[in-house]
This record gives structure tokens, sequence and C-alpha cells, in this order.
């Protein structure tokens, strides 16, 4: 079985196309997994982690009516993140991970409770997951759900020849 990190980054080499990470609830784990693949360096050009609101907002863009009618746990602050750290580095794709690892809740929704974002070439979308476990439990699925979901997005992007 090939590695989902592998995958997409032979998907966006054949493609010439990059990414780029905004994170929060995996702190820095996302991006840990692309530069685990040799030859990182030719499609992931970076990757922010905004663990705090101010940064969500200062660093990606993610505006104050977003956080103010859905908080930073959602689907909307999910995209908005994608879609900012694409801006802010250029990437082809921004892919975001929040939500609440735990052990309590924050906005009101229990630990488990993750949103992943993708944005790219007109394409922006969520994926809310209802995750089970411990902290770094709930933090690796994401990442992995965050990989999976990605690959099926680049895969559908693909166009076929002839």
């Amino acid at each position: 079985m090939t590695d989902p990190a592998e995958s997409v980054q032979r998907l966006l080499r054949v493609a010439g196309q990059t990414v780029a990470t905004a994170e929060s609830l995996t702190g820095g784990r996302l991006a840990a997994l692309f530069t685990d693949v040799p030859g990182a360096s030719d499609v992931y050009v970076g990757g922010v982690v905004t663990y705090a609101t101010e940064l969500k907002a200062s660093l990606l863009g993610v505006s104050a009516r977003i956080i103010a009618e859905h908080g930073v746990v959602s689907s909307e602050c999910a995209q908005a993140m994608a879609a900012g750290v694409r801006a802010l580095t250029g990437a082809t794709y921004g892919v975001s991970t929040t939500g609440v690892a735990g052990p309590s809740e924050q906005e009101g929704k229990p630990p488990g409770t993750v949103f992943v974002g993708i944005a790219g070439p007109d394409l922006v979308v969520g994926l809310a997951l209802e995750l089970r476990g411990k902290r770094a439990q709930i933090q690796d699925r994401t990442c992995r759900e965050a990989l999976a979901t990605f690959e099926q997005v680049l895969r559908r992007e693909e166009t076929p020849l002839g």
C-alpha cells in the first residue's frame, strides 16, 4: 500500500503543482508528513501553524465575520485557512486542519470535532470529521483524513488525455 503523502506528491509532481499547509489542532504534523517523503521540496512550499485565533485572522486572513458567526472550529474557518495559506505562499493548493483534539471542549464542540479545508484553482471545499480517541490519535487521524481527501481532490482534478 502506497503512503498517501507519496501518492499526493506524485500527483502534484506530474501536474507541476504545489501545496502548502495551514494547521491548528495538528500542530505541524501534516507538514511533517509531507516533508518526510524524499523530494518533498519539489511540491511542498511550506506551512504555518496558527493555533491562536488571532493568527488565523492576521496570517491567513480568516475574516472576523467567519470567526464571529461560525467560530474557528468550523468548515468555514477550515476553508478560509486553506485559501489563506494558498494566497500567502503562492501554492497551487492549500490544505488546512482545525478542530478540537481535546481533552476539553472548544466553542461548545467536543473533542474529535475536526474540519479539513482544501483550496485550489476554482476549488474550496471543507470536510467535517467526528473522530474518537485520545488527543494524539485525533491529531494523527486528522492528518490521514486530510491526505486521503486531498488525494481524492487531485485525482478528480486530473483531466484525461485524448
